[in-house]
């Protein structure tokens, strides 16, 4: 069973953003992505309550900017998805999870180390050039389970 319901276009959506955002991180810094997207779906807390779908996610509006840069700035994310991210996601759509991506709702590139909390969440991690942040405990359970 996967961890979220999903159609092949938004295997094929989630596979854009996720080279897009982490190409130059390789398979492993993708997969942390798609964690962070299967992640957002599941919350439903904090800023990611009512995300029934992946394009909700990818698409999703904050302070008046769309939540993934990628998505703003255009750049590789409105390229075809390619076989091997589609496969990637695909695996993050059915059950992958890893450390430091496994809980997180949040990552991005400093041009610094890693500060230890973002937005007065703790770091998960880092990988490459992202940090990863999950939520405080007790604050977002349901990203917890599955």
């Amino acid at each position: 069973m996967p961890r979220v319901n999903y159609r092949d276009s938004d295997v094929a959506l989630m596979a854009r953003m996720m080279r897009a955002e982490a190409e130059g991180e390789g398979k492993q810094g993708m997969l942390y992505v798609g964690n962070v997207i299967v992640n957002r779906l599941k919350a439903n807390c904090l800023d990611f309550k009512n995300l029934r779908s992946v394009p909700q996610v990818i698409y999703q509006v904050q302070g008046g900017n769309y939540s993934f840069e990628a998505v703003q700035k255009g750049n590789v994310f409105y390229q075809r998805a390619r076989s091997v991210e589609k496969r990637l996601a695909k695996k993050n759509l059915d059950y992958w999870r890893e450390h430091p991506g496994k809980y997180a709702l949040w990552y991005f590139n400093p041009s610094a180390p890693c500060p230890p909390t973002w937005y007065d969440q703790p770091a998960s991690g880092q990988y490459k050039n992202h940090c990863y942040y999950e939520p405080k405990p007790g604050t977002c359970a349901s990203v917890y389970n599955g």
